[in-house]
């Protein structure tokens, strides 16, 4: 069915895509469980954790590979984790990743309508089945035994380096062509990538308890990988296209996202909103972080024609190559709010919030963190989580919207790992002992988690619970908005601390501490500061002496003085909370409040477009698991 989509509902166009459809939202369904912690007994196992180690020594002796190259190799496809013999989403099977995926239809991802899916000519996906042939076994014992699954990315490699060298290699720095074949990529670009991210892994070294209770070394080891090797392969070289906005040496492409006049109306149009930011349309603050509840093609298709919703640059899982669609001068329609629209540079991600173990591949955080970091660099943005966040993170701009406002990347997209790809491990050289920086360990951060797969179960997650009282038989806190989620639905995000989110300390008692969080104490389990390190935050705020309430906001709006007489004046509305006297929230940055004007179609905004400033000072809070603004008047600065 074609939509019509009109600026009234730019703002908010985001928020009326359904769950079938790009981004997740919220569940509405009743509360069913009021402790969390019970709903599923922890199991343990015994497990041999030097069983994945032996086997990628007796491999790489069998096939004359170097055990660092096979154990780098490894790393940098997954992490050395098997996911329990599923597939990720680009098909790729076991610690080593090797491929076996076949063409789809984009409809059984939920979408309303059917996009054709065509497995990329730039990718080899058939690895599995190659490898199977060349240890003689059958691909299913690939797919499920972590030793098959070694044993034939080993041959595969060794074949690889045949091809390029005529002999297996002798010198480690050799193997370079056949790591840049093993990435499935006939893109120079993305190849290379690859074996360079190989090497330096290497060079650093590694060491890792997976989540599968497996002790992995990797010794650090002074090697470079010979470049030349990979020449006989013929990767294709392609042109970089002068309008994407990417850092050199990433396999990318520009695709235009849809934008044109819909109607005579001028007010009728869609998928962004043409500026030349920083000067029109707001400075560049922030970076939020999506995924695109379908698939890397289906997405482009949908930003491609008029939908109402878009963003700066879709990502894909298998090989982390990066199409830019609307150019960072311009206003993306990502954010459900405006203001964060107006400030920000939107991200996908391939992939979906309540399967992020099986979506989010290491080649797309490597990905995605060199372009966050070249336009952190490029902006002049702060490599934090203030700055750098999920689109889980920005509020509503009304009570109403703050329900419906999206959760992704959702519970588990590894934020500490993120940070440290981009060269900015969440850990503050000089925390304040009156706030606490969220630092649970994603892998042993087990947490009950419904995914609606109808099997409840523990996942590692990249967030802590947070309880009424300082106990697990207490139930977790309840946010106005979500009051009919369940408590361990992976939508809820009313109860769940995320990694790297900062927040006043509110008391302690014995291994619990508590926090200010939108508007009421949240106690969670920290004993020996497991999950914390000292929080990251330059200025804490509380209510003005002498005012029992304030009220907080899903926008920054200037004072309505401010605006020229043929703008109309942004309404801004109290959210449905309130901060009491005596609470504290950690303040990431004051701001005059700002709106860009944006109401028609226009190839050129200037003259047309207007950028409105005002004088009313906000403070940005981490206030619940969502950003908020307070206005400065209605705050004191407290010690930190």
């Amino acid at each position: 069915m074609k939509r019509k989509w009109n600026k009234a509902a730019k703002a908010t166009a985001a928020i009326a895509i359904s769950t079938s459809m790009l981004f997740p939202l919220a569940s509405s369904h009743q509360a069913a469980f009021s402790n969390v912690h019970n709903v599923l007994a922890a199991e343990t196992q015994s497990v041999d954790s030097a069983y994945l180690q032996e086997a990628f020594k007796k491999a790489a002796k069998e096939f004359g590979v170097p055990e660092n190259i096979l154990l780098s190799v490894s790393y940098n496809m997954t992490r050395w984790e098997q996911h329990n013999g599923k597939p990720s989403t680009s098909g790729g099977y076991g610690v080593m990743h090797l491929t076996q995926m076949d063409g789809a239809s984009a409809d059984e991802k939920g979408l309303e309508e059917a996009h054709s899916f065509t497995p990329s000519p730039n990718l080899d996906q058939h690895m599995l089945d190659e490898a199977a042939k060349l240890i003689n076994q059958d691909p299913e014992a690939l797919k499920k035994d972590a030793l098959q699954n070694i044993r034939g990315a080993a041959a595969l490699l060794a074949k690889y380096a045949k091809e390029s060298m005529g002999s297996v290699p002798k010198k480690e720095a050799d193997w370079y062509g056949a790591v840049a074949k093993y990435s499935g990529s006939n893109e120079e670009a993305a190849a290379t990538d690859f074996a360079d991210q190989v090497y330096a892994t290497i060079q650093k070294g590694m060491d890792r308890h997976t989540p599968e209770g497996q002790d992995v070394q990797l010794k650090p080891e002074n090697i470079a990988g010979n470049r030349a090797s990979a020449e006989k392969f013929h990767f294709h070289k392609s042109t970089k296209d002068p309008r994407a906005e990417v850092p050199n040496g990433v396999d990318s492409q520009f695709i235009p996202a849809f934008y044109q006049q819909l109607s005579d109306n001028p007010g009728n149009y869609t998928n962004y909103d043409v500026g030349d930011r920083p000067k029109l349309g707001g400075d560049i603050r922030y970076i939020v972080i999506h995924d695109t509840e379908t698939e890397y093609q289906p997405t482009i298709n949908l930003f491609s024609r008029p939908y109402g919703a878009s963003a700066h640059y879709v990502l894909r899982s298998s090989d982390g190559q990066i199409t830019q669609m609307i150019q960072n001068k311009d206003v993306a329609w990502h954010a459900g709010n405006w203001y964060f629209n107006m400030h920000s540079i939107g991200v996908e991600h391939e992939g979906y919030a309540a399967q992020g173990a099986d979506w989010y591949s290491e080649q797309m955080y490597h990905a995605s963190a060199k372009l966050v970091r070249y336009l952190a660099e490029k902006y002049d943005i702060p490599m934090d989580r203030a700055h750098i966040f999920g689109h889980n993170e920005v509020p509503g701009l009304t009570p109403s919207s703050q329900h419906g406002m999206h959760w992704d990347p959702g519970p588990f997209w590894d934020w500490d790992h993120y940070f440290e790809l981009m060269g900015a491990p969440v850990t503050p050289a000089h925390g304040s002992k009156r706030a606490v920086t969220f630092k649970p360990h994603f892998e042993t951060n087990k947490q009950v988690v419904d995914v609606n797969d109808g099997n409840i179960r523990e996942h590692s997650t990249n967030f802590v619970y947070l309880y009424q009282e300082p106990s697990f038989d207490a139930p977790t806190i309840v946010d106005p908005a979500m009051s009919a989620a369940r408590p361990d639905e992976a939508a809820n995000w009313g109860n769940k601390a995320e990694a790297a989110q900062t927040f006043a300390l509110a008391d302690s008692k014995g291994d619990w501490d508590a926090i200010w969080y939108g508007g009421q104490k949240a106690w969670f389990y920290n004993p020996h500061n497991k999950n914390t390190v000292p929080g990251n935050v330059q200025t804490l705020i509380t209510p003005k002496e002498g005012k029992d309430a304030i009220p907080v906001y899903g926008s920054a709006w200037p004072e309505a003085s401010a605006y020229p007489s043929d703008v109309v004046p942004k309404s801004i509305f109290p959210l449905q909370y309130t901060i009491e006297a005596g609470q504290v929230y950690a303040a990431e940055e004051k701001v005059n409040g700002d709106y860009y004007n944006a109401k028609v179609f226009t190839l050129d905004p200037y003259g047309v477009h207007k950028m409105v400033y005002g004088k009313e000072e906000y403070y940005r809070i981490h206030f619940n698991h969502r950003f908020a603004f307070v206005k400065a008047e209605d705050v004191d600065v407290v010690k930190r």
